[in-house]
C-alpha cells in the first residue's frame, strides 16, 4: 500500500477527490431519514403508546400567554391569530389557577413552518402580554458551521505553533476535513439502512476532527524527523508509514472496536449512533494512511520551505528532562497521579441519568422562558405528565384508573382524557427524581390492564435499559482492547495495565461531567441529570480515544526496547520523543471537543466537555506521569509475554 501510494501519488490524490465527490452526490441525492425517537417498543412505555397510537401523541408545541393582571379572552384571539399560518393548529386554551398563564396548545406540520412561528412570535407585540413558544423546534441555536470552524481555527493555530511550517501544518487540516466530509457524506448515505438519531451527524464531525487531525499529526511529526535524518523523501515517507502509520492504523482501529460496544443497547437503539462514530474515525484513518502519504510525496522537501526555528534532537528538551524526573521518582509521581485522578472521579458516584428539557437551556431562549412560565402557573409537573392507557376498559376504565391513580402520593391531578386514556400530573418536574419514583409506584399500584407511558416514562425506560446494558458494554469494550493491544505489543502485562489507566481517566471524565451539568458547580443554573445515552457513549468513546495515546506512546517506547533491551531507558527516550507531539495533538483534540462544549444541544455539550476533560487528563496526568511511572515500576515485567519479548526477539536477531 505504501508503495502504491508513493509511486501514484497524483493517482492517489485524484482517487480522493473522486470519492469525496461521489459520497457527496450520493449524499446530496439520497439522504437518509434521522429522528429522535428514543423509545424502547418492548418496555411499558412502548407498549402503552402502540395501544393508544395517535391518541397519545402529544402536540409538538405550545403558545404560553403571560398576563400579570389576568389573560382575557381578547388576548389568546389576537396571539392566536397572528400566529394563524397555513397548517398550523391550536387546541382550547388552559387557564392556570390565578388566571394569569394561558398555555394554548400548538400542533404544525414542519420544521419550516417552527421557523416561521417563531419569527412571527418575535414580531409579535400584544400590549401588557408576554408570549413565548413552547416546544424543541423553536429552541436557539447557532448557525451550522460555526462550532466546528472554532476547533478548526484553534487546530490550526496548535499545528503552526507545534509544526513552525506553514506547509506541515496544513496538511493536517486537509487530511482531516477530507476525512470528516467522506464520513459525513458516507453517513448521510448509509441512514437509509440504519435508524440514525438526529444528533449523529455532530458526532461524526467531533471525533473525525479530533481524531484525524491527530492521526496526521503524528505521521507528519515522524516524517519530517526521518527526512531530517535521512534527506530522502521516499524513504521517510516510508519509515514514517511503518512506524507512526503502523500506530495510526491500530489506534483507529481500537477507537472504532471500542466505539462499537454501544451495539449493546441493540442494533435499533444503538446501530445509528455507532455508524456515526465509526464512519468518522474510519474515513479519517484512511485519509491519514493513503492521501497523507500521497501528499507528503508530492510536497517532498518543500514541506519545511516557511518553516521557523530549529528542532532539537533527542526530542525536546523540556520533555527529556521530565521523564528523568518520573524515572527517578516513579512511584510518588504514580501516587500523585493517582490521587488526583481519584478526587476528580469522586463525583461520578452520584451519576444520574435522564433527558434534558427545556429547563436546561439559557434563560434568552424562549423555550426556557415558556418552561419557566409554565412551571409556576401550572406546577412543575406539567411539563412532564404521565399517561395512562388502559388496555382491557372492560375490566376497568379511564375514570377508574384516574382515580386509583390520583390517591398515590406525589400526584397533583389526574383525569380521563377518553375512553382508554388518562392524564396523570406529578408534583414534581420530569427531571427531579421523585417523578421516577413516582412512576414505579404508579406501577406497582394500578391494576395490569392499565399501562403508564408519556415522555417521561419513556425517558425513565430508556435510562433504566442504558443503565442495565452499561456492565455488558464495558466488558465487551474491554475485552476487545486487551485483545487488540496484546495484538499490538506482544505483552500480557501493558493491556492490563492500559485498561485500569483508562479507566481511571474514563472515571475522572465522568466526575467533572457530574460537577458541571448535575451539580452545576459553575452556577451556569441549567443542572441536571446526564442524558441517558451519554454515559454510554461518553465511555466507548473516551475509552477508544484514551487507547490513541497509549498506543502513541508504548509504540514509540516498544521501538526503543527493541533496539535497546533496556526497559527503563526505552520508557525515557520513548516519552522524551512523543511528549511534544502527544502534547500537541492532545490540545488540538481538546480545543475540537472544547467546542462542542458551546453546543446549543445539551447533550452534545455534555458530549463535548467530557471528552476534552479526558483527552486533556489523558495526555498530561495518565500518558505524561502515570503510564511512564508504572512502566518504570514494572520494568522488564511490562513486557512478558508467554511466546516472545522485545528483548527474546533482539537476542534472536543478535543471534542470527
Amino acid at each position: 500500500m505504501i508503495r502504491f501510494c508513493l509511486r501514484h501519488r497524483r493517482l492517489v490524490v485524484l482517487m480522493w477527490l473522486a470519492l469525496c465527490a461521489a459520497l457527496v452526490t450520493a449524499a446530496a441525492l439520497a439522504p437518509g431519514p434521522s429522528h429522535d425517537d428514543f423509545s424502547l417498543p418492548d418496555s411499558e412505555s412502548g407498549r402503552a403508546a402502540a395501544l393508544l397510537g395517535p391518541a397519545a401523541a402529544e402536540p409538538k408545541g405550545a403558545i404560553v400567554v403571560s398576563v400579570p393582571s389576568g389573560v382575557q379572552d381578547a388576548h389568546v384571539r389576537r396571539v392566536t391569530a397572528a400566529l394563524a399560518l397555513p397548517g398550523v393548529h391550536t387546541g382550547p386554551a388552559v387557564l392556570s389557577g390565578d388566571g394569569t398563564v394561558a398555555r394554548v396548545p400548538l400542533d404544525y406540520p414542519d420544521e419550516d413552518t417552527a421557523r416561521r412561528l417563531k419569527q412571527a412570535r418575535d414580531g409579535l407585540r400584544v400590549p401588557g402580554a408576554d408570549v413565548e413558544l413552547s416546544g424543541g423546534d423553536f429552541a436557539d441555536f447557532a448557525p451550522g458551521g460555526l462550532t466546528e470552524g472554532v476547533g478548526l481555527l484553534a487546530a490550526a493555530v496548535i499545528l503552526l505553533l507545534a509544526l513552525r511550517s506553514v506547509i506541515a501544518a496544513a496538511l493536517p487540516l486537509v487530511v482531516g476535513v477530507a476525512g470528516v466530509t467522506c464520513g459525513v457524506a458516507l453517513l448521510t448515505v448509509l441512514s437509509n439502512l440504519v435508524d440514525t438519531p438526529a444528533f449523529a451527524v455532530y458526532l461524526t464531525i467531533m471525533l473525525g476532527l479530533g481524531v484525524g487531525v491527530d492521526y496526521a499529526l503524528l505521521i507528519v511529526t515522524r516524517h519530517r524527523a526521518a527526512l531530517h535524518e535521512h534527506g530522502d523523501v521516499e524513504r521517510a515517507v516510508t519509515e514514517a508509514m511503518r512506524t507512526a502509520g503502523r500506530s495510526v492504523l491500530f489506534a483507529g482501529l481500537i477507537v472504532i472496536a471500542t466505539g462499537s460496544g454501544i451495539l449493546f443497547l441493540g442494533p435499533a437503539i444503538g446501530g445509528g449512533i455507532a455508524l456515526a462514530a465509526g464512519c468518522g474515525v474510519l474515513m479519517v484513518m484512511l485519509a491519514s494512511l493513503t492521501l497523507l502519504p500521497a501528499l507528503l510525496a508530492l510536497i517532498g522537501h518543500r514541506i519545511d520551505r516557511f518553516a521557523r526555528g530549529r528542532r532539537t534532537a533527542g526530542g525536546p528538551r523540556p520533555a527529556l528532562r521530565w521523564s528523568r524526573v518520573v524515572r527517578r521518582r516513579p512511584r510518588l509521581t504514580g501516587a500523585l497521579a493517582l490521587v488526583a485522578l481519584a478526587v476528580l472521579a469522586l463525583p461520578a458516584a452520584d451519576l444520574r441519568t435522564g433527558w434534558s428539557d427545556a429547563g436546561n437551556r439559557p434563560v434568552t431562549d424562549t423555550t426556557r422562558r415558556a418552561h419557566d412560565l409554565l412551571g409556576r402557573a401550572f406546577g412543575p409537573g406539567w411539563a412532564g405528565p404521565l399517561v395512562l392507557a388502559v388496555a382491557d376498559p372492560g375490566r376497568i376504565g379511564a375514570e377508574e384508573a384516574a382515580a386509583l391513580a390520583g390517591r398515590t402520593p406525589g400526584v397533583a391531578r389526574a383525569f380521563a382524557t377518553g375512553e382508554r386514556s388518562a392524564l396523570v400530573i406529578p408534583r414534581t418536574g420530569p427531571q427531579d427524581e421523585r417523578t421516577t419514583d413516582l412512576l414505579h409506584r404508579l406501577r406497582a399500584a394500578l391494576p395490569a390492564p392499565v399501562l403508564v407511558t408519556g415522555a417521561t416514562a419513556a425517558a425513565a425506560d430508556y435510562a433504566a435499559f442504558s443503565a442495565g446494558r452499561l456492565p455488558w458494554t464495558v466488558g465487551g469494550v474491554l475485552l476487545a482492547a486487551f485483545v487488540l493491544l496484546t495484538v499490538v505489543f506482544r505483552s500480557l502485562v501493558l493491556p492490563v495495565k492500559a485498561i485500569v489507566v483508562n479507566l481511571l481517566s474514563v472515571a475522572a471524565a465522568y466526575g467533572v461531567v457530574v460537577a458541571v451539568f448535575q451539580w452545576d458547580v459553575l452556577g451556569l443554573g441549567t443542572g441536571g441529570p446526564v442524558d441517558a445515552w451519554v454515559p454510554m457513549m461518553l465511555f466507548v468513546v473516551t475509552f477508544g480515544l484514551s487507547m490513541d495515546y497509549e498506543v502513541f506512546l508504548l509504540s514509540r517506547v516498544r521501538e526503543e526496547y527493541t533496539r535497546t533491551a533496556d526497559a527503563g531507558g526505552a520508557v525515557a527516550a520513548g516519552l522524551a520523543r512523543t511528549a511534544g507531539v502527544i502534547t500537541a495533538a492532545a490540545s488540538i483534540m481538546f480545543c475540537v471537543f472544547a467546542a462542542f462544549g458551546a453546543f446549543d444541544d445539551r447533550a452534545l455539550r455534555i458530549m463535548g466537555v467530557g471528552l476534552a476533560v479526558a483527552v486533556l487528563l489523558d495526555a498530561t496526568v495518565v500518558r505524561l506521569v502515570l503510564v511512564p511511572a508504572v512502566m518504570e515500576v514494572l520494568g522488564e515485567r511490562a513486557w512478558w509475554f508467554p511466546v516472545l519479548t522485545p528483548r527474546r526477539l533482539t537476542s534472536l536477531r543478535k543471534n542470527t
